[in-house]
């Protein structure tokens, strides 16, 4: 039980510069073509980048199927299960309380150091590229506080019903 539980929390943290890669290298490169609705506000409950979480599900269970009927796979499940958590936390954090995509949620302060990290991301359309660790790179800090000084930083990053359907600064 202690090997499956600790190969599950390496696959969630692992997690996170597999997420920063695919983002940065895929999304904002090849897969910008769906990537791109997520840069620009809309009421819509669903988006072309919802392609990207939804496949990335679907080889998950599809990889736990597999370890689940072939003996030899069987320590895949643990893998699985850190990255299905990974993937919760993410869609958690990144859906529910960054862009309000089901409804708002009360601010929680640890939350709100990645929603602002996330905003940097929707400003500039860089970095950072992390989710849940997110690093912000002194240079897109001081320029946010240059934008910020001059009253410019920008509007939420709100995505559900009260989203107006005008383009984000990124895009």
């Amino acid at each position: 039980m202690r090997r499956q539980t600790t190969t599950a929390v390496t696959a969630f943290v692992a997690m996170e510069p597999a997420a920063y890669a695919a983002h940065r290298f895929v999304m904002h490169k090849v897969g910008w073509a769906l990537h791109r609705s997520h840069h620009v506000r809309s009421a819509k409950l669903l988006e072309a980048n919802d392609a990207f979480p939804t496949t990335f599900a679907a080889l998950a269970v599809t990889t736990a199927a597999l370890a689940s009927r072939h003996r030899s796979l069987r320590r895949l499940k643990a893998v699985v299960a850190g990255v299905t958590a990974y993937g919760a936390a993410y869609g958690f954090v990144h859906d529910g309380y960054i862009h309000a995509r089901f409804g708002h949620l009360p601010p929680v302060r640890p939350l709100e150091y990645l929603k602002q990290a996330h905003r940097l991301h929707h400003l500039f359309g860089g970095e950072p590229y992390g989710m849940l660790f997110p690093v912000v790179p002194a240079a897109v800090r001081q320029r946010a506080a240059r934008l910020e000084g001059a009253g410019r930083l920008g509007a939420s990053l709100d995505r559900g019903p009260a989203a107006r359907g005008t383009p984000s600064e990124a895009a």
